[in-house]
């Protein structure tokens, strides 16, 4: 089965966001997902997008998705793409559908003059650890993430005013 790949339009908006809703699920963060469908559209479409995403069809169907955005490494001294979802759904898992949109990403990441293609894997998704390994991902395990948000972002920002 061959999936089209192409970028997302502003129609694809809600099958991103549903995606987006069942991965929240699987990765047990749906108490994390408080963005709207509205929130995502301007994210990916506003008058200053923050992110882009491409989508996979089969037979006229969305079935996946990837959403991303541009990051920059002072090590490269270069552009780098972060992907931030990667989701097909399950019944159309095991059929190349995610290795094509990591390939899309890869090509479209080396076309903009990126350095790389990263992302992030919860530890316990052993299935897409795996995954990701054979396709010559590197985990960097040295590495922790670190966050900032909610009341804790507000909280950090107290008594500084950017001059725009």
């Amino acid at each position: 089965m061959t999936a089209t790949l192409r970028p997302a339009t502003p129609d694809d908006v809600p099958a991103i966001f549903s995606f987006s809703q069942a991965l929240s699920e699987y990765e047990k963060l749906a108490h994390e997902m408080v963005g709207t469908q509205a929130d995502l559209h301007k994210g990916l479409f506003g008058p200053r997008p923050y992110a882009e995403a491409i989508v996979a069809e089969v037979d006229g169907n969305i079935v996946a998705s990837a959403t991303y955005f541009y990051s920059f490494s002072t090590f490269l001294m270069k552009p780098g793409v972060y992907l931030e979802d990667l989701f097909v759904l399950p019944e159309y898992r095991r059929r190349g559908i995610a290795t094509d949109l990591l390939k899309y990403l890869a090509a479209h990441a080396l076309s903009q003059g990126c350095g790389r293609l990263e992302w992030s894997v919860l530890d316990w998704n052993e299935d897409a650890i795996a995954f990701y390994r054979r396709i010559g991902a590197v985990l960097m395990d040295e590495w922790t993430g670190c966050r900032v948000s909610g009341e804790a972002l507000v909280n950090l920002s107290k008594d500084r005013e950017l001059n725009s």
